[in-house]
């Protein structure tokens, strides 16, 4: 089995007495796009960071590209791009003139410039100042400053945030760009699933530091089919209860004369329908569900009350 580009073991941060993370175990294959995702303060940028090599572990271990990072954390941060939040610009400057810069600190050849214009679809805007960039400009121009060096594997810290529709959508097709076109891996943190689950491959489910869930989408997809269930309105709940509980239904009241009963697809809903009508139970209206991936989500980062993150400083970060 191939080793993933990413991996942590039982990775543990501690900021003062709260433990941000406990017992991280990241398994990141090469060539996907990761969705990284939690509620606010669940400790993603955390986790950032510390692939990042700008926090220090308090324990555990963190291994890119099968190397341990805290060994070789030089050669392996050469062949990773980063954006952390909001990208460091300089507004006065034009989007070219602010990978100029980038392009002499990393010492790579002046012509990579217009190819990481054109791969971010900001070629037209090039030479116009940053301060009259719009937010979704200044985050592809902060890719393409992650992108200079040529990475193998793109960080990418809520890239999405702040954006409206129309700038969420050409941030999906740039990333799929990056990684069906140019091979990069891409890690990616949102707090909403709505977002990526169009773009990401797999998905990995933070909450209150400890993963919530790890896998491919289409194993979180799976989530949803044991999550079927049919809301049945009835003249009598009682005896419907009764009915469905001795053929092995489970069963929730809602209201008055609704109840909930979960089922594995719509076949099972009919049968369900016949067991009550030939109990005797006269049945006024049924509905058909099944939860969304965000429903999913959503149940598995809701199932306990939130920690308040504590506000860590901002370490300087690099494109």
């Amino acid at each position: 089995m191939k080793e993933p580009l990413i991996s942590t073991h039982q990775l543990t941060y501690r900021y003062g007495p709260r433990e941000i993370l406990q017992g991280l175990d990241l398994q990141i294959p090469q060539g996907c796009i990761y969705g990284f995702l939690g509620p606010n303060g669940a400790g993603k940028t955390t986790t950032i960071r510390l692939l990042l090599g700008l926090l220090t572990p308090t324990s555990g271990s963190i291994r890119l590209f099968g190397r341990e990072l805290r060994e070789q954390r030089i050669p392996i941060l050469q062949r990773v791009g980063a954006l952390i939040e909001t990208p460091s610009l300089y507004r006065h400057l034009s989007g070219h003139d602010n990978l100029e810069v980038m392009r002499r600190m990393l010492g790579v050849e002046k012509k990579r410039i217009a190819e990481v214009l054109q791969i971010v679809r900001l070629q037209p805007d090039a030479h116009r100042p940053v301060k009259h960039y719009s937010l979704g400009m200044c985050q592809r121009l902060g890719i393409a400053l992650a992108l200079l060096s040529d990475p193998e594997l793109l960080i990418l810290d809520e890239p999405t945030n702040g954006l409206d529709p129309s700038g969420i959508r050409e941030m999906r097709e740039l990333l799929k760009d990056l990684n069906q076109e140019h091979g990069k891996t891409i890690f990616l943190s949102s707090h909403l699933l709505s977002e990526i689950e169009k773009t990401v491959s797999h998905v990995g489910i933070l909450h209150q530091g400890q993963l919530a869930f790890q896998g491919s989408v289409q194993e979180l997809q799976q989530a949803t089919l044991s999550a079927a269930y049919v809301e049945v309105e009835v003249d009598n709940p009682l005896m419907a209860k009764e009915i469905l509980l001795t053929n092995g239904y489970s069963v929730e009241k809602l209201g008055q004369n609704v109840i909930r009963v979960t089922v594995q697809d719509k076949e099972e809903a009919a049968v369900l329908n016949q067991c009550l009508v030939l109990g005797g139970v006269a049945v006024s209206g049924l509905a058909f569900s099944t939860q969304s991936l965000e429903d999913v989500f959503l149940s598995l980062t809701d199932a306990a009350p939130m920690k308040t993150q504590t506000s860590i400083p901002e370490p300087i970060s690099f494109a």
